[in-house]
């Protein structure tokens, strides 16, 4: 009797011991999955040509610049993990669609074309207006002067490149040459194959300028529409864009957003 009763007071423990392991082993893994959710790294696509914004240095992959900074501050603050990737600016948004990157940052416009139709971009956190870079000898005083023997360059799927298109196809100018990077434009300049660089202001100024204002100068006012950059995440996605929103107003908040402008603006 006792042989019996001991045999199945055993029988109920493993079983009483097998129940608890299964409901450990499904707890374990939704608590794994959760934590690998919450700790998933984020691919933030990029251009690295558009100085101050992001750039990279001779013979350095890294990404430099006042976007991976104000991105960092943004992550710290929501506890996000970031990877930077460099591609070219028009294929930053068919990366958000085709699921190969989550974020764009990229000094990008939110207000330029059908961007927004594409993507779902966060509050803006620069503003900006296009200029007319020039050399340094040059007799334009600004866009309205550059005349139809003249070519003009700018960079592939910004707003200045789509002026430039648009200059070129109403015979405001001979050509318009839209080059995949903005160093490009700058050496076309330099090596007087085009007589004028449509450029962000701050672009031109802090990225060009600032190192070769001796054989370059802006002309005139601004023109074109105003531009707003805002980052941007895929449609639908507004669970991390509130976040990316939040963090952005609380490092504007706590004073961090100045000191990166302080840092990357003169």
């Amino acid at each position: 009797m006792k042989k019996k009763s001991l045999v199945l007071l055993l029988a109920f423990a493993m079983i009483f011991t097998f129940a608890l392991s299964a409901c450990g082993g499904g707890s374990s893994e939704e608590s794994s999955e959760a934590a690998e959710e919450e700790t998933a790294v984020l691919k933030v696509v990029t251009e690295a040509t558009f100085a101050p914004f992001e750039s990279t240095e001779d013979g350095d992959d890294t990404i430099i610049g006042f976007d991976p900074d104000m991105m960092a501050a943004i992550a710290e603050d929501q506890g996000l993990e970031l990877e930077w990737v460099n591609m070219e600016f028009d294929s930053l948004i068919p990366a958000l669609q085709s699921d190969q990157g989550d974020i764009i940052c990229a000094g990008m416009n939110k207000l330029a074309g059908d961007r927004a139709e594409k993507v779902d971009f966060g509050d803006t956190y620069f503003e900006s207006d296009l200029m007319l870079l020039v050399t340094s000898d040059s007799e334009l005083t600004g866009i309205d002067a550059v005349t139809s023997d003249m070519k003009l360059a700018s960079q592939i799927g910004t707003t200045g490149g789509d002026m430039v298109q648009q200059m070129k196809d109403e015979g405001k100018i001979a050509d318009g040459v839209v080059l995949n990077q903005w160093t490009d434009c700058y050496l076309q300049l330099q090596n007087g194959e085009v007589q004028g660089v449509i450029v962000d202001k701050p672009v031109g100024e802090e990225a060009y300028l600032n190192n070769h204002g001796d054989i370059a100068k802006f002309v005139g006012d601004s023109f074109g529409e105003h531009e707003e950059f805002a980052f941007a995440v895929q449609k639908g996605n507004t669970e991390l864009l509130e976040k990316l929103n939040t963090g952005l107003a609380n490092i504007k908040a706590n004073g961090k957003y100045d000191e990166l402008v302080a840092k990357w603006f003169s």
